[in-house]
């Protein structure tokens, strides 16, 4: 059972479930396994918590 793990900023409800049904299609069509296998985790850290090029990510 593959287990996905996705840490990312804060998205909206709307967008991880369009990320969800993506990543498990491209694990059904790769592996030829059914889609209750697959499991997408989701972990958003805040803007306040993570940076990118020296610079905080709420600063941007």
């Amino acid at each position: 059972m593959p287990i996905v793990t996705v840490q990312q900023g804060p998205r909206s409800v709307e967008l991880k479930r369009q990320l969800i049904t993506r990543i498990t299609d491209a694990f059904v069509e790769a592996y030829q396994i059914p889609a209750e296998a697959v499991q997408v985790w989701i972990h958003e850290i805040p803007v306040e918590s993570w940076g990118t090029a020296g610079k905080l990510a709420a600063d941007s």
